[in-house]
């Protein structure tokens, strides 16, 4: 199976603040408590904004490469049966290829950065 080449982050704006001054992802609240960070791909991020992050404004939304992560990515059966991608490991900083603040209305839509692919 070939999976993307980039996968997705939701963070608070907080959160993001705190690892950027740490050099690495300190993880949301919902990583720490499963033991690693989650991600999503392309055409899973909608339905996690929505999900997860309806109503929420100021959330960093980071691209990061998947094969740079190596054996510590892991493709694992979750919401709906599908393959998520689930870091056990740290995230650098210097991994984020872009960046971008974004909100969430509260019925879950948002727009999106070109670069989400």
């Amino acid at each position: 199976m070939t999976h993307p080449e980039l996968i997705y982050k939701v963070s608070s704006g907080e959160i993001f603040a705190q690892s950027a001054a740490v050099g690495h992802f300190v993880g949301m609240p919902v990583d720490l408590a499963d033991g690693y960070l989650h991600f999503s791909t392309a055409t899973q991020l909608g339905e996690t904004l929505r999900r997860y992050f309806a109503g929420q404004a100021g959330l960093a939304l980071f691209s990061v490469a998947a094969v740079p992560l190596g054996d510590a990515l892991k493709w694992e059966v979750s919401r709906g049966g599908e393959l998520f991608p689930h870091l056990y490991g740290p995230l650098p900083m210097s991994a984020i290829i872009e960046k971008a603040t974004i909100s969430v209305a509260a019925d879950g839509t948002v727009t999106l950065p070109g670069w989400v692919r």
